[in-house]
């Protein structure tokens, strides 16, 4: 398996109207059109739907549901993706 890691370290001037973050949902798209998917070290945009087919949703929250039953912290999609 090949893995490589990416990174843009700038700003990209929004035109008249455009939507903050679609800069980088047009990256998510294009890297997820290449079989690949975003280190989350960065802004995320993905729809919730999106992201968990990405990040092993269904493993994901078994593993929430044993280790914080409760619900008291926020799940990864919280934590990482924008809502605007």
């Amino acid at each position: 398996m090949l893995y490589v890691n990416v990174g843009f370290w700038s700003t990209v001037d929004l035109r008249p109207g455009e939507p903050v973050g679609s800069r980088n949902r047009m990256i998510e798209e294009r890297v997820s059109s290449l079989g690949g998917h975003k280190s989350l070290y960065s802004d995320s945009y993905y729809p919730e739907d999106e992201f968990w087919a990405h990040y092993n949703g269904e493993a994901y929250r078994a593993l929430k549901r044993r280790y914080d039953s409760a619900g008291r912290l926020p799940d990864l999609y919280a934590k990482c993706v924008l809502r605007r």
